[in-house]
């Protein structure tokens, strides 16, 4: 048997990880482990101007790294990126998340976003140390339901139609309903809205309004949509 001391050593990263890998999905019976990152670019540059690495785990999701350049801190990127994390832990599934931070770097932020202290480990050079925090997400939020709606108003009596279009749109609230955009043409004739509901039985439900009575008069095309993230 040899002992060999050195610097990084990529292959016995990639053995250990392998090895250790396995030992925890045997021990833990949950075998979904997965890598989670979160980056932020300049739309102009397209330099990297903040970022977070982590991961998933039988419903647990870790902080590893996150960054944030200094003239992007105080405007609250650092937020966006830690939201952006936890909803898609959740989305795999994941109820809890952990993070540890030095006691010169980031505790206070963590406390901000609702991640409460679980113990320190001493010894940070500096006399610092690092604080290890937990959160509980809550149950999985399904998917929201959305919708986009395409309506011809009748060129006699399009100020009509948007009246009761109006009257309409007031209903959504009352449903978890929510008008996200509203678009229309030049010449009054067409409008494109843009909706979410909860759920589709909150859609079914305001169309089963009373107060929602059909225009006959107005030409309507109803396409349910999904968020495209590229």
């Amino acid at each position: 048997m040899t002992i060999t001391v050195g610097a990084e050593d990529k292959e016995l990263s990639a053995r250990l990880d392998e090895e250790l890998t396995a030992f925890n999905q045997a021990a833990t019976g949950a075998s979904d482990e997965a890598e989670l990152s979160v980056r932020a670019t300049d739309d102009e540059s397209g330099e990297i101007i903040g970022g977070l690495t982590g991961w998933t785990w039988g419903g647990l999701g870790g902080v590893s790294m996150l960054w944030v350049r200094d003239d992007q801190r105080g405007t609250g990127l650092g937020t966006k990126l830690m939201r952006a994390a936890e909803e898609e832990a959740r989305r795999r599934g994941c109820d809890r998340m952990i993070v540890s931070s030095f006691s010169f770097q980031a505790p206070p932020f963590y406390r901000r976003l609702g991640y409460v202290e679980t113990g320190r480990s001493e010894g940070i050079p500096g006399g610092n140390v690092d604080v290890h925090f937990y959160k509980p997400l809550g149950p999985v939020a399904a998917p929201a339901f959305q919708l986009a709606v395409v309506l011809d108003y009748p060129a006699g009596a399009a100020e009509d139609a948007l009246a009761y279009e109006e009257k309409a749109l007031a209903l959504l609230p009352r449903h978890g309903g929510r008008l996200e955009r509203r678009l229309r043409t030049a010449d009054g004739l067409s409008e494109v809205h843009l909706l979410r509901f909860p759920s589709e039985d909150a859609y079914r439900a305001y169309l089963a309004d009373p107060e929602r009575t059909p225009d006959g008069r107005i030409t309507a095309r109803v396409l349910e949509v999904t968020e495209v993230h590229g």
